[in-house]
């Protein structure tokens, strides 16, 4: 769901009896209002959430098992979202309550203001399923709040839940659940009345846009190879049929 007001764009993930689970036809409807956005003079700031009790539960895992004999997947409708996202030049707001399992948590690497409920957890579950993270975040999430951490996000699994990522400089304030789209959407609003120029040069230089593109390549490709591994379907299978993946009795 799209709307536009007071020069911002909320672009609302709504698909609440399935957490928000991210399909292919979802990540090509957010692909192409932020690419719009970019294009259009009157939207001066996106601001993404949530409805229901979670952000996002992450990617679509149907969607995930196809791309395992795509050929094409790093040219997925995830991939493209994520390339997107990283180039934006005007101003991203995230408001996150609940999950926010995978692409939930890297997107917000991207966001220039991230509001969490009291509520959120942000999960990067990569290495559960046999993959790798994505985003950037390999380079983005240890420059953020360190390897070690970093490390136990992405090999582990641990969850960071909001009072520990506001600590660790992944957000910028958490609030009560009720309070939360209003403090994103008066953020939002207040960066709409900023000069656009200048919010556009100075998100510019807080970037390293080449460094970010290059990983997010390299990322793209070791996932779609990791997506066709004997591990990547233990994993898959493991999670369709809720139970624990058993790793050592296949191949890496």
């Amino acid at each position: 769901m799209s709307e536009i007001a007071d020069g911002v764009l909320t672009l609302t993930l709504h698909r609440p009896e399935k957490k928000n689970a991210l399909s292919g036809a979802m990540y090509d409807a957010l692909s192409n209002a932020v690419r719009q956005a970019e294009l259009d003079a009157s939207v001066r700031v996106v601001l993404f959430q949530g409805e229901g009790d979670s952000f996002t539960g992450g990617n679509d895992l149907a969607d995930f098992a196809r791309q395992a004999v795509d050929q094409n997947s790093v040219d997925s409708p995830a991939h493209r979202f994520i390339e997107i996202i990283s180039m934006a030049s005007k101003p991203l707001v995230a408001a996150v309550q609940g999950n926010a399992v995978g692409i939930g948590t890297t997107m917000l690497l991207h966001c220039d203001l991230v509001y969490l409920a009291e509520n959120a957890r942000l999960i990067t579950p990569f290495v559960n399923l046999a993959l790798v993270p994505e985003a950037a975040s390999s380079c983005l999430l240890p420059l953020r709040i360190g390897h070690a951490r970093a490390y136990a996000m992405f090999a582990l699994g641990e969850p960071m839940e909001a009072a520990a990522a506001l600590a660790s400089g992944l957000a910028n304030a958490v609030v009560p659940e009720g309070e939360l789209r209003k403090k994103a959407h008066d953020a939002a609003v207040a960066l709409s009345k900023r000069p656009a120029g200048s919010l556009t040069m100075t998100k510019k230089l807080m970037r390293d846009h080449q460094r970010i593109a290059a990983q997010i390549a390299e990322e793209g490709q070791l996932f779609k190879e990791r997506l066709k591994t004997a591990e990547a379907r233990e994993g898959f299978a493991a999670f369709a049929e809720r139970r624990p993946p058993n790793f050592a009795r296949v191949s890496a």
